[in-house]
This record gives C-alpha cells, structure tokens and sequence, in this order.
C-alpha cells in the first residue's frame, strides 16, 4: 500500500520583488517634482466659493478648504489628500496597512480627522493571484476601520507593477490646522516615531529577512500624535516620509521662513537602522533626497551614515512637530533664519 503524495508545498509570493522602488522610497524625486510643480499654482475661486486655506504653494501634506458656516454650525474645514506606493514588504496584509495608515497620516499631518477614504489599487492581474490583492485590500480596511474612518469603494487598474494606497478625506478646525508654514524661532522640533523605516525596508527586499519593529512603526496611526501636537497648542508640523527627515525639515522652514537646527545626537532610530546603513542597503531614492537637500543644508560634522539616515525615505513615518509633543523626543528647534534651511549640531 502506496502512501498518498505530499501535498504540493507553494512558494510564497514576494511581493517587493514585483516593484522597481519600494513604499514612499518611489517617489518621484523631490527637486524634479518642484520643477514640475512650479508654476502650476492658479488663483483661488470668485469670491463667495469654498476658500482654499492650503494649496499647491507650500508644499504641505493635504489640500484644505474652508467649508461655510450655516445655521450656526462650527466652522469646519476639509482636507483632501492621496498616497499609493508600491509594495514595501512582502506580506500583502501589512502592505496593505502599512499604505492606509501612511495616506491617513496626511489627513493627522494638518490636524484632521480622516472620515472617508476610497482605494487606489493597481494589479497585474495575470501574473500575481487576486486573492492576494483581496488581503492587501483587508489590510488597508482593518487600519481604516481603527482610524474610524469608512471605506467606500474606490479605483482599481490592470498595472504591470503592483500598487495600492488611498484618497482620504478628514475634517478639521480651520483655526486649528497643522501647517508647514506657521514654524516661528524659538519652537522646539518634535520626532513622534524613530527613523530607519527606509533602510530596513531595502534591507527586506533584497534579503527576505522581515523587520517586526519596521512594521509595526509603519502600521501605527499617527492619530495619537496628531491629538497631542494639537492639545500642547501646536500649529505647526509635517510627517516624515520619502523626502526624508532632512527633506522634510528644509521644506517646514523654508514654508516657514526659519532655519531649522537638528541635534544629530537627540534623532531616535530603529534597531538595526545603523548597520543596515554600514552594509549598503541605502535607496536611491535616500540617496537622491540627500543630493537634494545639500545645498540647503550645514552637515557640521554628521559622518556619511548619519547623513544617509536623516535623508531616509521614511514610509508612514512619524510627525515632525514645531512644539513639544508629551512623550516624543525633541531633536532640534527653530531659529531666524540664516544661510542654511538646516543645520545639523
């Protein structure tokens, strides 16, 4: 009597072997985007109409629009924003959390409160199976759903290269939005999550090996954040992704007219960051937000690694905020302005 065949054993999918980049590290790179973009800026609508309270000039996380005030209601703004990406880990669930909470954090970015978002999904449907789109899917509405913001419906296109993200919209308090451009000297700077996401991410890619604190940074709502910027009386702020801390920063105190100080010492990172760093595991997009940003920049004396990490495309990283937020590090502050938009210390 024969025993039956072993059950066929089924590879899994590597789903960042399918992408060129990986998460916000795809991004098209800053200094080509502000080429594009400039220029584009159009006046605001006839008086009367919603008026538009943050735009194109900027540079900010989200659109807002104030809403008009009827019957007494309060006044109520609208932020409008999108991000997809390609995949940035392997395991299509978390892919598919990782991507809403990182279109979410826009909507927190401003001081908003997400209410409704659509998907944007992209699939090369003859080479990679449905159903792992359905568990990107799932994903995205398990961090929406403890966002507490609805998911209703969306867009979906036949691609060659697999991405997924979201068109979120929130509510705010017009009086109380986080901006880019509202940085004032003498504000501290504030760091809600630790940077590294970007190298540790490559690092997975090319190896296989899956970074649990990687993910769990990246999946983390930063509503929380958002919530206490707001509570400690902040008015100004910007989230960390693929531009990098140091891209960021230089466009918060560019928008706000400041130069922005960093204490190299103070930034937290991830475990593993620096010596995914020491093995070469660096982006080209990191790479390019560096190339970016030296102009603008005093490195002092940060070594080469310290420079890479601070210009890591960060995916869902954390809030970069002017003020001091309970329980985040303060890692620099704002100063008049001077020749530099960033210095490092």
């Amino acid at each position: 009597m024969h025993s039956p065949p072993p059950a066929p054993t089924r590879t899994p999918v590597r789903l960042t072997q399918f992408a060129h980049g990986g998460g916000c590290a795809c991004k098209i790179p800053p200094g080509e985007l502000e080429d594009v973009l400039g220029g584009l800026a159009r006046p605001g609508p006839p008086p009367g109409d919603t008026p538009l309270l943050v735009g194109l000039a900027t540079g900010d996380d989200a659109a807002v629009v104030a809403l008009p005030e009827r019957d007494g209601s309060p006044a109520r703004a609208v932020v409008s924003t999108a991000d997809f990406f390609t995949p940035v880990v392997d395991d299509p669930y978390d892919w598919g959390r990782v991507a809403a909470a990182n279109a979410l954090s826009d909507v927190y970015a401003m001081g908003g409160r997400p209410v409704l978002a659509v998907n944007l999904l992209a699939w090369p449907r003859d080479v990679l199976p449905f159903e792992l789109a359905r568990e990107v899917l799932r994903g995205g509405l398990d961090v929406a759903a403890e966002a507490g913001c609805h998911v209703g419906g969306g867009h979906s296109v036949d691609d060659p290269e697999p991405k997924y993200g979201m068109a979120v919209t929130g509510l705010a308090d017009p009086a109380r939005l986080l901006r880019n451009d509202t940085g004032r000297p003498g504000m501290p700077l504030s760091l809600t999550k630790p940077l590294g996401l970007g190298v540790l991410n490559n690092r997975h890619k090319a190896t296989g090996e899956r970074f649990e604190q990687a993910v769990a940074t990246m999946t983390a709502l930063n509503r929380d954040a958002s919530a206490a910027a707001l509570a400690a009386g902040a008015r100004c702020a910007t989230d960390v992704t693929g531009f990098g801390l140091l891209g960021h920063l230089h466009k918060l105190a560019r928008a706000s007219d400041v130069t922005a100080v960093v204490d190299t010492a103070a930034v937290p990172y991830l475990d593993g960051a620096r010596e995914a760093v020491r093995d070469g595991y660096v982006s080209g997009g990191t790479r390019r937000n560096l190339e970016w940003v030296a102009p603008f920049t005093d490195f002092g004396s940060a070594d080469d690694d310290t420079r890479l990490l601070l210009a890591d495309a960060q995916t869902s990283g954390g809030l970069l905020v002017a003020g001091e937020v309970p329980g985040a590090p303060v890692v620099g502050e704002l100063v008049p302005k001077g020749a530099h938009s960033v210095v490092l210390r």
